[in-house]
């Protein structure tokens, strides 16, 4: 038997591995049954009926849960208000050890961040600690941010060590003071929001109106500037990671994570959608020329490529109309397993490895 090449049988272990993975990150069968062919009220009222009801933790429960829920590759606290995915975070938490606690300044210790202001649901139960929602954040950010809403700062009155912002909204809608993530994780936060309203769709008596919501249901401009979040950041590894590990918890899943398209059907056009077939995806090892090559596409079309590492940090896009193939340069990326997204407009085609 003639002998595979060591980096063609290191690259076949990693495609089994990582199609073992996307397996287990599949909901379970039937999860999202009775979904086909529903927009709008009546499909945030389909998922509603799915995710609700759903295992509650104390709220010290939470810290526990952070120990698989937001953990970095390198096994710390995974902080959205304190990374820098391409880059260096200014500071790195250890689970336990690093608790809130008191603080006086960023980079002292994390706490429990409601990304949903807790005060705008009265500090009830079961979203008081719903996972969903609520992350492992720096004290002395999450006390900066308070209950803002997120928003688009314009003049910006404050800003934390990794670019988030605190300033007035520059986006149509809203004036008022808000607070801004920075880009690489303004889809996970929009993703977070399209869950908590379509969780407690109709179990928001006595929540808050405000200038960004109505109960649980989101204001017209903040529907569309978090569609817009949800289509700019998409779905990455760290989320899909994180949806998993919500579940064993829980026992719900969050929705927006698993189908990104059904966000386009209830806050966005239905009629933009188009009806897709999944292409062939093919990314593989080429030694010679470095490259990552994917294809074929249908005829006309419109592809994002993303690929990331595999903590799930973004490494570089391309967007390109093609029937055939793609043949994107990696010659500037050190060795390593990358991730290989293909994303139609709303659509994850699927992912899978390449080495380098």
């Amino acid at each position: 038997m003639k002998h595979l090449p060591l980096t063609i049988k290191a690259l076949l272990f990693h495609f089994l591995f990582f199609f073992i993975f996307t397996l287990q990150a599949q909901p379970p069968t039937g999860y999202y049954n009775g979904t086909d062919g529903l927009i709008g009220t009546a499909l945030q009222s389909k998922l509603h009926d799915i995710i609700k009801n759903h295992t509650s933790l104390t709220y010290s429960g939470l810290w526990n849960a952070f120990y698989t829920t937001d953990d970095r590759p390198d096994g710390k606290v995974w902080d959205m208000y304190s990374d820098i995915p391409s880059g260096n975070p200014p500071y790195l938490y250890t689970f336990g050890s690093n608790q809130c606690g008191n603080y006086n300044s960023e980079g002292d210790c994390y706490n429990r961040e409601h990304s949903w202001p807790a005060s705008w649901f009265n500090d009830k139960y079961p979203m008081y600690t719903d996972l969903f929602q609520i992350c492992p954040t720096d004290g002395y950010v999450n006390n900066r941010r308070s209950n803002y809403p997120y928003g688009v700062v314009g003049s910006t009155t404050w800003s934390s060590m990794n670019g988030s912002k605190l300033g007035s909204n520059t986006y149509p809608g809203y004036s008022g003071t808000v607070f801004e993530p920075i880009n690489a994780y303004k889809g996970d936060f929009a993703r977070n929001y399209f869950y908590m309203g379509t969780r407690y769709l109709g179990e928001d008596a006595g929540w808050a109106s405000n200038g960004m919501v109505t109960g649980s249901q989101l204001k017209t401009w903040a529907a569309n500037m978090l569609l817009e979040w949800h289509t700019n950041d998409p779905v990455s590894l760290k989320e899909t990671d994180r949806n998993n590990a919500v579940y064993t918890f829980q026992h719900n899943r969050n929705p927006y994570i698993d189908h990104p398209e059904f966000a386009v059907r209830i806050w966005g056009d239905p009629t933009a959608i188009p009806e897709i077939t999944r292409p062939l995806m093919i990314a593989y090892y080429n030694n010679q020329s470095q490259s990552i090559v994917i294809g074929p596409f249908e005829e006309n079309t419109k592809a994002i490529i993303m690929v990331s590492d595999m903590s799930g940090r973004k490494i570089n896009f391309e967007s390109t109309y093609t029937s055939g193939s793609i043949n994107i340069n990696a010659s500037s990326l050190p060795n390593g397993i990358y991730i290989v997204s293909i994303i139609d407009k709303h659509f994850v085609y699927g992912l899978k490895t390449a080495k380098f």
